[in-house]
């Protein structure tokens, strides 16, 4: 299996020098990172401008890749698409068309989005303009060979304290999600870390929607029992540090996922895709020595894992 990172978790750094990194640590694939070059998002950065991308730019940035022996698994760009504010939902379905037309110049299968929320309605209520918006996206994915992706984070806290900030995270919403967009170049970049925090199984919907699972994301996951006895699942009310929550993301092996269970499914499932690293451990975040550490300690473990489910499988 291939195995990737998301190219956020080092903001200041150029797309050259990551590509070195992932290089040097072992790396098959990059996901990278394309938010708008100005914006005001966390965890995010802008490694190639969507808006002003020419073809020749384009084959320069997938010769670098290649000389690195890397391929461009994803490009990423979440924000939300389904904003309450007209201006910001034109300006962010728009960027999300961006992105869609680099991927299709550099030829890379997949862009990864947020399908986002008016927070004003319910999640219910949400759907019938997700349907129009993402039946436009997806269109427009289809005319430049892309295919179209979710990332099933639930976001709750980005709009409004305690509530989801998309509509997006459980598999009771991914079945409407398909069944009003059925295009079949949509579908998710699959994170167990967001469903374990959540307490949803994170292995069986992975054969239900086997066919919708276009790329997946290794990031790790923990519940910290003695924060849950202080706030409950509903997390913090008032405190604004994000470290005062009841759970925590690893880097993988380092949290409550059971990875080698996640990756045999992924495997028996008939996954071929990118096995890609989204770096959110605060352990591991403080200077860029640590992000290096903590992505060659996911490397490292998911490497031991690939092998031995491959040999789990094969043997």
């Amino acid at each position: 299996m291939k195995i990737g990172y998301l190219t956020a978790c080092l903001p200041k750094r150029s797309l050259e020098y990551k590509m070195q990194l992932a290089r040097d640590l072992g790396f098959d694939a990059l996901e990278v990172a394309c938010w708008p070059r100005l914006n005001t998002r966390d965890y995010s950065s802008s490694d190639i401008d969507a808006k002003t991308l020419t073809q020749d730019e384009a084959d320069e940035i997938v010769g670098k890749a290649a000389e690195h022996g890397l391929v461009i698994s994803a490009l990423a760009y979440y924000d939300n698409n389904l904003s309450a504010d007209p201006e910001v939902r034109a300006f962010v379905n728009q960027h999300s068309r961006d992105v869609i037309k680099a991927a299709g110049m550099l030829k890379v299968p997949y862009v990864g989005v947020f399908i986002g929320r008016d927070i004003a309605l319910s999640i219910e209520d949400n759907f019938p303009a997700f349907q129009t918006v993402f039946t436009d996206l997806t269109a427009y994915a289809t005319a430049h060979n892309v295919g179209l992706m979710i990332e099933n984070c639930p976001m709750v806290g980005w709009q409004q304290m305690g509530a989801p900030g998309t509509i997006s995270f459980t598999p009771e919403l991914w079945r409407e999600m398909f069944e009003r967009v059925p295009a079949a170049n949509f579908g998710l970049n699959y994170d167990p870390s967001h469903m374990l925090i959540q307490g949803l199984d994170y292995i069986a919907p992975i054969y239900e929607f086997k066919d919708r699972i276009f790329h997946a994301h290794a990031k790790d996951s923990e519940i910290v029992p003695g924060q849950i006895a202080d706030m409950g699942f509903r997390n913090f009310q008032l405190k604004k540090n994000r470290s005062d929550t009841f759970w925590n993301y690893r880097m993988p092996g380092l949290g409550q996922i059971n990875f080698p269970e996640f990756v045999k499914a992924l495997k028996v499932a008939g996954y071929e895709g990118v096995l890609s690293i989204e770096h959110e451990d605060l352990a591991f975040h403080a200077t860029e020595e640590l992000i290096v550490k903590g992505l060659k300690l996911g490397i490292d473990y998911l490497r031991f894992v690939d092998e031995a489910t491959d040999a789990m499988l094969n043997g």
